[in-house]
């Protein structure tokens, strides 16, 4: 039998790929809150993995709340899994990982890259020191070829190395820090509603399609790290959020 990280392909541990084969599962099968999960042994045989590697994928759910265990019953669906449908705002996710998700043919056009100096605001969201060497990074992203997020990114220059004109920024920034090491596993993040900014509007034809969800959103690595300050505008009639509330 081939080993957890074979059988399964693709990059990343077994269990963050058995974690969202799960969540995929849950989704394909429409399992609602207080539908029982297959066994351990289920997907242990589905997925072609170690049940110790389901088992620790299975456990990581538990503690994000998507799945209860109820002793000698198994495990079952909870209601944050049921906000699968919209995008639950504790889940982190880039841009593309978000609108391929509800099944969008994802294209980019970048606006503008530049190196330049953190202002306050930046240099306060990623704690560095006001006039630090940083990233900027304007791009449109497109959802069946309509525009559906603007985002405005800022990276510290020295994470994403080599000259600007060498990368090809169209791509997941995410992804991008990934690749030098710098992921991103949570964020710090706060939503309100607001116009796109006059100047961008105007300039790349976006007049009319308000209003526009601001993200705005700190990226941080499992180490604490502070790697990208993100705002992103959603255009409101095209992208909404969950939010599970608890008493």
């Amino acid at each position: 039998m081939k080993s957890g990280a074979d059988a399964m392909g693709g990059s990343g541990s077994a269990v963050d790929r058995v974690y969202e084969r799960v969540l995929q599962l849950i989704q394909q099968l429409g399992l609602r809150a207080g539908d029982r999960l297959h066994t351990e042994a289920e997907l242990s045989d589905l997925f072609g993995v170690s049940r110790s590697t389901v088992r620790e994928a299975l456990r990581r759910l538990e503690q994000e709340g998507v799945l209860l265990a109820v002793q000698g019953q198994g495990r079952f669906i909870s209601a944050v899994a049921s906000l699968s449908p919209e995008r639950p705002m504790s889940k982190y996710e880039s841009i593309t990982e978000m609108l391929t998700a509800r099944g969008y043919a994802v294209t980019s056009a970048v606006l503008d890259v530049a190196e330049g100096s953190a202002s306050a605001a930046e240099a306060a969201a990623l704690e560095a020191e006001e006039g630090d060497p940083v990233i900027r990074l304007l791009r449109i992203r497109f959802g069946d070829d309509r525009p559906l997020v603007v985002s405005e990114n800022t990276v510290p220059r020295d994470l994403l190395p080599g000259p600007l004109e060498h990368r090809d920024w169209g791509g997941s920034l995410t992804a991008a820090l990934a690749a030098h090491g710098h992921h991103v596993r949570s964020s710090l993040a706060t939503i309100s509603a607001t116009s796109l900014p006059e100047e961008w509007a105007e300039r790349h034809r976006l007049q009319g399609l308000g209003p526009w969800l601001l993200v705005t959103e700190v990226g941080l690595t499992k180490e604490g790290r502070r790697v990208l300050y993100a705002r992103d505008y959603h255009r409101g009639d095209e992208i909404s959020f969950s939010v599970l509330r608890q008493r």
